[in-house]
């Protein structure tokens, strides 16, 4: 929905579901599990909303993926202890901003916050430059949990390729067993022909 001249809001909505069923025969079960019974197989049903801004240089989205929250597993009832293994409700929360510093170099910080109950509030930030756009190198960092390195280079006006590095900042990380990890991505576009589509594209 058009908002203004440059600004356009959008509207989306979601259905759909997961099945979920175990085969306790198949089990390499050595003792007598008196919590197995009480894993539900079922269908579990849900649907989701979302809503997204932007502009040309700006962003800003909120969605729900689940609106229902969904129960796997319930101990109550059982001898052990009493705990609950449940798919809860997830608000995701999602910003950014293109800066432009010289008509050759782009600023590009952009934010996402991730609210679960029951859980710590997750906030990832990302810094990114992109130069001559052609080439572009940045850094973001997840909350108490990870940073990350990236760069990429557009090969074509279709094509871009990238290299990024992932590390853990928690106890995880500093074990020899985690040394970080390496992501090659590689993103190609089908519409650049068409009209309507803003190249070169910054989110």
């Amino acid at each position: 929905i058009p908002t203004s001249e440059e600004g356009k809001l959008s509207f989306g909505l979601k259905a759909g579901g997961h099945f979920l069923n175990i085969d306790f025969s198949k089990l390499r079960n050595y003792g007598a599990e008196s919590n197995l019974p009480n894993v539900d197989n079922k269908f579990s049903p849900n649907f989701g909303a979302g809503v997204y801004y932007h502009t040309d240089k700006f962003y800003s989205g909120l969605s729900v993926p689940n609106f229902l929250q969904t129960e796997h597993f319930d101990s109550a009832g059982t001898d052990s202890s009493s705990f609950l293994a449940e798919e809860r409700l997830n608000i995701y929360f999602i910003t950014g901003y293109v800066f432009d510093l010289n008509p050759n170099l782009k600023f590009k910080p952009a934010g996402l916050v991730k609210a679960v109950k029951g859980a710590p509030l997750q906030i990832d930030v990302s810094a990114n430059f992109l130069i001559n756009d052609k080439f572009s190198v940045g850094a973001a960092y997840r909350w108490d949990a990870a940073v990350s390195l990236l760069a990429g280079f557009q090969i074509s006006e279709q094509l871009m390729l990238g290299l990024a590095y992932d590390k853990e900042t928690t106890d995880l990380g500093a074990t020899r067993f985690n040394d970080g990890s390496f992501e090659i991505f590689l993103r190609y576009e089908f519409l650049t022909r068409y009209k309507k589509v803003i190249t070169p594209r910054f989110f």
